[in-house]
């Protein structure tokens, strides 16, 4: 399921971050992006442990990793938004594991809707474990990282981290949280020889993407519907890759990666693009068309708005030669 060996054309010189047999913690380990990234890890000879609420999972996820090879694997079952909890669980893995060199914070949730549609326990919710989920697995860690004067701490924010997309005002908020966190803490403990790794993933093709399917409004299809989900053995990859290369900002695509370098001057044509897409997909969910580009126009609606699409200049030219005239004809319709 996931690849092994060297692809990503890294010398092994470069990986001081990850040496054999040194302990790597994830959280949110059991599936997903987690999962393939502990499988990563494993790879490389690190003794792995998964860190998530749900025993049965966890323990398939860790008899799948010794199948394939694993040099050892430990579990701890703990939910990511009590801080006493992952305090213990932390500590367990590290009595048994040894001192953790690696942190992986991976565990998450996603609950999309229109804002005035939300729950106010959607937005507290994810807060919890989106932020304070990988907040408190830093804390934990991060103390014995600086007295030991070496670590790496990877964090999972996303591209709705980078830029705001409509349907996301729960999550993406906890994301951008994520990334303000990372961008402090990467300076903070640098001098400690501590590094921290930001990454922005797309969709990828997971256990919560198919939960929030039926959450998400057709506006928020319509601006990241159309990119095909990646793997998360691919997500894993291009992490790792990512932190042997030493950069803060990991971004697993190609729009994830015009986002982190350009997305304050492309800030103008992006908030058209989503706008255009917006107005589309609303034109098509009032037709009965989900997802349809028909009349992806501006919309005129929201506050002072009219709710229709905007008419062309060539429209109201043609209307207002309809009532005070012959309309001036077209070089298209010159003979």
């Amino acid at each position: 399921m996931f690849p092994r060996g060297k692809a990503d054309g890294v010398a092994p010189r470069q990986r001081s971050w990850l040496r054999p047999g040194e302990h790597a913690i994830v959280t949110g380990g059991s599936s997903g992006i987690g999962l393939a990234t502990a499988a990563a890890l494993a790879d490389r000879g690190a003794v792995v442990s998964l860190l998530a609420r749900g025993s049965e999972r966890l323990e398939s996820a860790a008899a799948w990793l010794r199948r394939r090879g694993a040099v050892a694997v430990h579990t701890a079952v703990a939910d990511v938004t009590d801080r006493a909890q992952v305090t213990r669980a932390v500590e367990g893995l590290v009595r048994a594991a040894g001192p953790c060199a690696v942190l992986v914070t991976s565990a998450g949730q996603s609950r999309p809707g229109r804002f005035l549609g939300l729950p106010d326990e959607a937005f507290t919710g994810l807060v919890e474990v989106d932020y304070l989920g990988t907040l408190w697995p830093i804390r934990a860690v991060v103390p014995q990282m600086v007295a030991r004067g070496r670590g790496t701490v990877v964090t999972i924010s996303s591209v709705a981290g980078l830029i705001g997309v409509p349907g996301y005002s729960a999550y993406g908020a906890a994301k951008f949280a994520v990334r303000g966190l990372s961008e402090v803490l990467r300076g903070e403990l640098a001098p400690h020889r501590v590094r921290v790794a930001c990454v922005f993933p797309p969709d990828v093709d997971t256990p919560q993407l198919a939960a929030e399917r039926r959450w998400r409004p057709v506006e928020t299809d319509a601006v990241s519907g159309t990119i095909a989900p990646l793997r998360p053995e691919v997500v894993a990859a291009r992490i790792l890759a990512g932190v042997d290369r030493g950069r803060p900002v990991i971004c697993v695509d190609r729009i994830g990666g015009l986002l982190a370098r350009f997305g304050g001057v492309l800030a103008p044509l992006l908030r058209r693009y989503v706008d255009h897409r917006v107005g589309g997909a609303l034109l098509g969910a009032a037709s009965g068309v989900r997802g349809s580009r028909r009349g992806a126009g501006r919309w005129r609606g929201g506050a002072g708005g009219s709710g229709r699409p905007a008419r062309s200049h060539r429209a109201r030219r043609g209307e207002r030669g309809a009532a005070g005239g012959p309309r001036r004809r077209t070089r298209r319709e010159s003979v």
